[in-house]
């Protein structure tokens, strides 16, 4: 009987260290996650610079809008104040287009985090050209006089 009892202690002694390990782990991907979004996300000066060599016209923004609208919408919103259907489901609130902290960003740095993507923003560099890509940004500046 001791044997047993032994052998039941033993092993509920291993389920909690496995539970109490899981608990740690998970609470240190929470607080990285947090901290991380709460970082500035910085770009390399070289691609802050890198000037739009899409002109923003009617096609530019025609297209821009229509790539906005299949694939930044549905976190972003319709007016891009981050306020997308899917919004409510992430961790980190997708960025508000209509801010100032927004539109004062150089269009290289947008690109280049649009290219480069952070969790939960995926990198649209492979889904979407060069070009493409620019043309988003042509579309996005519009959400600036639409406060």
């Amino acid at each position: 009987m001791r044997r047993i009892i032994r052998q039941s202690c033993l092993k509920n002694g291993r389920h909690f260290i496995f539970l109490s390990m899981v608990a740690v782990v998970s609470l240190f991907l929470f607080a990285f996650t947090s901290f991380q979004h709460s970082v500035e996300w910085l770009v390399p000066l070289s691609a802050a610079n890198t000037k739009n060599p899409v002109a923003s016209n009617t096609e530019s923004l025609a297209a821009g809008k229509q790539i906005y609208t299949d694939n930044c919408v549905i976190c972003h919103g319709i007016y891009g104040k981050g306020d997308g259907t899917k919004s409510s489901q992430l961790n980190t609130k997708p960025r508000d287009f209509t801010s100032d902290k927004f539109q004062k960003q150089a269009d290289g740095s947008i690109f280049w985090k649009l290219s480069q993507g952070r969790d939960p923003m995926l990198s649209f560099e492979k889904y979407l050209t060069e070009e493409q890509r620019w043309q988003v940004i042509n579309y996005l500046r519009t959400f600036g006089s639409k406060k």
